[in-house]
């Protein structure tokens, strides 16, 4: 049977909490050269789970591929008929969240990197976010995508720790705490 799989998310949001404005910009980053973790981050995961409206903003940029591990772009649609060509490792899945970690971990992969705003919603609805790592801009962009939409039920997260930057940004860990967790706490 395969190791349960990690999914853990690492995201900037305004401090308002959103991470993108309604046309999916990131003007309202920061452009800083000051190390805030990802690097450390990115060595504990073996792949990227990100959506469709994700995968095409990366598309749209413009840029250099930004990604050095395997990429899983989830949709229900056809993948696009032109992909960058630097685009190695890139795949498309359609299911639920459940479903698609079940045949990663089929890989042998122990760790995800979740990312896109509605994806990270249904992993978290799901129960299979283990781990969040929010940076928080001080920027207040007063509409935009949010990070969190309604949910079913609370989403209780544990505080691991918080460090604050010269540049401003605020990085706070937390461990998302298992509805088992919180009934044994209860007893």
């Amino acid at each position: 049977m395969p190791r349960p799989i990690a999914c853990s998310v690492f995201i900037a949001t305004s401090l308002d909490g959103y991470i993108a404005r309604e046309d999916g910009a990131l003007d309202w980053l920061p452009q800083i050269a000051e190390e805030h973790g990802y690097d450390a981050f990115m060595a504990t995961i073996d792949a990227h789970v990100i959506g469709r409206h994700t995968f095409e903003w990366v598309l749209a940029y413009g840029g250099p591929w930004l990604y050095t591990k395997p990429v899983v772009v989830l949709t229900s649609g056809a993948p696009p008929a032109e992909l960058p060509g630097e685009a190695r490792d890139l795949e498309f899945m359609a299911g639920d969240p459940r479903a698609v970690v079940a045949r990663l971990a089929e890989r042998g992969w122990t760790s995800l990197y979740v990312d896109g705003g509605v994806t990270i919603q249904r992993f978290l609805e799901a129960r299979l976010i283990t781990r969040m790592i929010l940076t928080r801009v001080p920027v207040v962009i007063g509409r935009g995508i949010p990070l969190f939409g309604p949910t079913a039920r609370d989403i209780v997260l544990e505080h691991v720790g918080t460090k604050a930057f010269a540049s401003g940004l605020v990085t706070s860990e937390y461990r998302v705490v298992r509805p088992a967790e919180r009934e044994q706490d209860r007893s």
